[in-house]
Protein backbone atom coordinates (compact mmCIF):
# COMPACT_ATOMS: atom_id res chain seq x y z
CA UNK A 1 0.00 0.00 0.00
CA UNK A 2 2.81 2.78 0.83
CA UNK A 3 4.80 1.70 -2.09
CA UNK A 4 1.47 2.53 -4.50
CA UNK A 5 0.76 5.48 -2.41
CA UNK A 6 4.52 6.46 -3.44
CA UNK A 7 4.40 5.75 -7.35
CA UNK A 8 0.97 7.94 -6.99
CA UNK A 9 2.76 10.84 -5.80
CA UNK A 10 5.86 10.20 -7.87
CA UNK A 11 3.52 9.74 -10.70
CA UNK A 12 1.81 13.27 -9.86
CA UNK A 13 5.02 15.00 -9.72
CA UNK A 14 6.49 14.65 -12.85
CA UNK A 15 3.15 14.21 -14.91
CA UNK A 16 2.16 17.86 -13.75
CA UNK A 17 6.05 18.70 -14.32
CA UNK A 18 5.86 17.50 -17.92
CA UNK A 19 2.59 18.86 -18.51
CA UNK A 20 3.42 22.14 -17.34
CA UNK A 21 6.44 21.90 -19.60
CA UNK A 22 4.85 21.06 -22.69
CA UNK A 23 2.32 23.81 -22.22
CA UNK A 24 4.34 26.31 -21.67
CA UNK A 25 6.33 25.49 -24.67
CA UNK A 26 3.26 25.44 -27.39
CA UNK A 27 2.22 28.97 -25.99
CA UNK A 28 -0.29 27.53 -23.74
CA UNK A 29 -1.17 30.29 -20.59
CA UNK A 30 -4.09 29.85 -17.83
CA UNK A 31 -5.31 33.23 -18.40
CA UNK A 32 -7.87 32.84 -19.87
CA UNK A 33 -9.46 34.04 -23.09
CA UNK A 34 -12.29 37.06 -24.79
CA UNK A 35 -15.35 35.06 -25.66
CA UNK A 36 -16.44 37.62 -27.69
CA UNK A 37 -15.44 37.08 -31.04
CA UNK A 38 -17.09 33.63 -30.41
CA UNK A 39 -20.32 35.05 -30.25
CA UNK A 40 -21.21 36.64 -33.37
CA UNK A 41 -23.89 34.29 -35.16
CA UNK A 42 -24.26 32.20 -31.86
CA UNK A 43 -27.88 31.23 -31.07
CA UNK A 44 -30.14 33.03 -27.76
CA UNK A 45 -28.24 30.45 -25.58
CA UNK A 46 -24.68 31.63 -25.90
CA UNK A 47 -25.36 35.51 -26.59
CA UNK A 48 -25.39 37.83 -23.52
CA UNK A 49 -28.85 38.13 -22.20
CA UNK A 50 -28.48 41.67 -21.43
CA UNK A 51 -28.23 43.03 -24.97
CA UNK A 52 -29.94 40.88 -26.36
CA UNK A 53 -33.11 42.05 -24.31
CA UNK A 54 -32.86 45.33 -25.13
CA UNK A 55 -33.48 44.44 -28.46
CA UNK A 56 -37.11 45.08 -29.60
CA UNK A 57 -39.04 42.94 -32.31
CA UNK A 58 -40.71 44.95 -34.49
CA UNK A 59 -44.17 43.83 -35.42
CA UNK A 60 -46.61 45.00 -38.35
CA UNK A 61 -49.48 46.81 -37.16
CA UNK A 62 -52.08 44.67 -38.66
CA UNK A 63 -51.20 41.99 -36.91
CA UNK A 64 -49.47 43.44 -33.52
CA UNK A 65 -50.54 42.12 -29.82
CA UNK A 66 -52.21 44.73 -27.91
CA UNK A 67 -51.97 44.78 -24.08
CA UNK A 68 -54.01 46.40 -21.34
CA UNK A 69 -53.69 45.82 -17.64
CA UNK A 70 -56.07 46.45 -14.75
CA UNK A 71 -54.48 47.05 -10.74
CA UNK A 72 -56.99 46.10 -8.10
CA UNK A 73 -56.86 46.19 -4.47
CA UNK A 74 -56.69 42.35 -3.07
CA UNK A 75 -59.31 42.75 0.23
CA UNK A 76 -56.60 40.56 2.18
CA UNK A 77 -53.31 42.33 0.93
CA UNK A 78 -51.35 43.84 -1.46
CA UNK A 79 -53.06 43.60 -5.20
CA UNK A 80 -53.80 41.97 -8.00
CA UNK A 81 -52.39 42.33 -11.84
CA UNK A 82 -54.87 41.36 -14.35
CA UNK A 83 -53.54 41.26 -18.17
CA UNK A 84 -55.32 41.33 -20.86
CA UNK A 85 -53.39 40.36 -24.09
CA UNK A 86 -54.95 40.83 -27.76
CA UNK A 87 -53.38 38.43 -30.25
CA UNK A 88 -50.91 37.14 -27.74
CA UNK A 89 -50.53 33.90 -26.41
CA UNK A 90 -48.73 33.24 -23.08
CA UNK A 91 -46.06 30.35 -23.85
CA UNK A 92 -44.83 29.61 -20.83
CA UNK A 93 -43.84 25.97 -22.05
CA UNK A 94 -41.38 27.71 -24.69
CA UNK A 95 -39.52 30.63 -22.23
CA UNK A 96 -36.42 31.18 -23.58
CA UNK A 97 -36.52 29.43 -26.74
CA UNK A 98 -36.55 30.60 -29.81
CA UNK A 99 -38.92 33.12 -31.02
CA UNK A 100 -42.46 32.49 -32.36
CA UNK A 101 -44.77 35.03 -33.58
CA UNK A 102 -47.70 36.19 -31.39
CA UNK A 103 -46.39 34.15 -28.44
CA UNK A 104 -44.39 34.88 -25.42
CA UNK A 105 -44.69 36.58 -21.68
CA UNK A 106 -45.05 40.20 -20.17
CA UNK A 107 -42.66 41.83 -17.68
CA UNK A 108 -44.10 43.54 -15.01
CA UNK A 109 -42.38 46.70 -13.81
CA UNK A 110 -43.30 48.72 -10.91
CA UNK A 111 -41.53 52.14 -10.54
CA UNK A 112 -39.44 51.29 -13.60
CA UNK A 113 -37.72 48.13 -11.56
CA UNK A 114 -38.21 44.55 -13.59
CA UNK A 115 -40.39 42.80 -10.91
CA UNK A 116 -40.65 39.59 -12.63
CA UNK A 117 -42.27 37.33 -15.34
CA UNK A 118 -45.89 37.34 -16.13
CA UNK A 119 -46.60 33.87 -17.82
CA UNK A 120 -50.67 33.88 -17.09
CA UNK A 121 -52.51 37.08 -16.87
CA UNK A 122 -53.15 37.08 -13.68
CA UNK A 123 -50.18 37.66 -10.99
CA UNK A 124 -50.70 39.17 -7.26
CA UNK A 125 -48.36 41.98 -5.90
CA UNK A 126 -47.38 42.08 -2.05
CA UNK A 127 -44.74 44.45 -0.52
CA UNK A 128 -45.01 48.24 -2.74
CA UNK A 129 -43.67 51.26 -0.98
CA UNK A 130 -46.16 54.08 -0.03
CA UNK A 131 -46.72 56.63 -2.26
CA UNK A 132 -47.71 56.89 -6.27
CA UNK A 133 -46.59 53.73 -8.03
CA UNK A 134 -46.13 53.20 -11.56
CA UNK A 135 -46.87 49.48 -12.85
CA UNK A 136 -46.32 48.45 -16.35
CA UNK A 137 -46.28 45.45 -18.20
CA UNK A 138 -44.47 44.81 -21.78
CA UNK A 139 -44.88 41.80 -24.31
CA UNK A 140 -42.19 40.17 -24.79
CA UNK A 141 -40.74 37.11 -27.26
CA UNK A 142 -40.18 33.68 -25.70
CA UNK A 143 -36.62 34.99 -26.25
CA UNK A 144 -37.16 37.64 -23.85
CA UNK A 145 -37.21 40.72 -26.78
CA UNK A 146 -39.94 43.67 -26.24
CA UNK A 147 -42.73 43.64 -28.73
CA UNK A 148 -42.59 46.71 -30.81
CA UNK A 149 -45.05 48.43 -33.74
CA UNK A 150 -42.52 51.19 -35.27
CA UNK A 151 -40.38 50.98 -32.86
CA UNK A 152 -42.80 52.04 -29.90
CA UNK A 153 -42.87 48.93 -27.24
CA UNK A 154 -46.20 47.07 -26.54
CA UNK A 155 -47.15 48.10 -23.42
CA UNK A 156 -49.62 49.37 -20.72
CA UNK A 157 -49.51 51.39 -17.32
CA UNK A 158 -51.34 52.19 -14.73
CA UNK A 159 -50.80 54.30 -11.73
CA UNK A 160 -52.17 53.33 -8.28
CA UNK A 161 -51.60 55.07 -4.62
CA UNK A 162 -50.30 52.81 -2.03
CA UNK A 163 -51.61 54.11 1.33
Amino acid sequence: MNRSLSLFAIGLVFGGGIGFTLAAANGVTFDGHDHGAHLAGMDHGDMDHAMMHDTPVDVPAADAPQVSLMVMSDPMAGYNLHVVAENFTFSPERASLANVAGEGHAHVYINGEKLGRLYNPWMHIDGLPKGEIEVKVTLNTNDHRPLAVNGTPVSATQMITVE
